[in-house]
């Protein structure tokens, strides 16, 4: 199947996006008076999928021996908080880069 460790990187950073947008769209929904209620419906299954698309990413790295399973709960913490993922970014782009092979 490839490697996964660089589709964690991209499925967390999706995954942040749609929870910014699913969180920018209840708030106005509900106290704005947005009138955004297919909207929050769409952005709110799309934002499940994305999330459980990056368990399933994250379970399987961890379960192939290629990730430590402390590593693979703080990308899963930072998936519960909106702008977390952006900052951990850095840290899962050295930790999805691959190692300098020996020549």
């Amino acid at each position: 199947m490839g490697d996964l460790l660089p589709w964690v990187r991209r499925v967390s950073l999706i995954e942040a996006v749609s929870l910014l947008v699913l969180s920018v769209m209840s708030f106005g929904k509900h106290f704005l008076g947005w009138p955004v209620v297919m909207g929050v419906r769409v952005c709110g299954m799309l934002h499940g999928v994305l999330f459980l698309v990056l368990v399933w990413l994250l379970v399987r790295t961890c379960v192939d021996g290629r990730w430590p399973v402390r590593r693979a709960l703080l990308v899963f913490v930072a998936s519960l908080v909106p702008v977390w993922p952006f900052f951990l970014d850095r840290r899962l782009r050295e930790w999805t880069r691959p190692a300098a092979q020996p020549v």
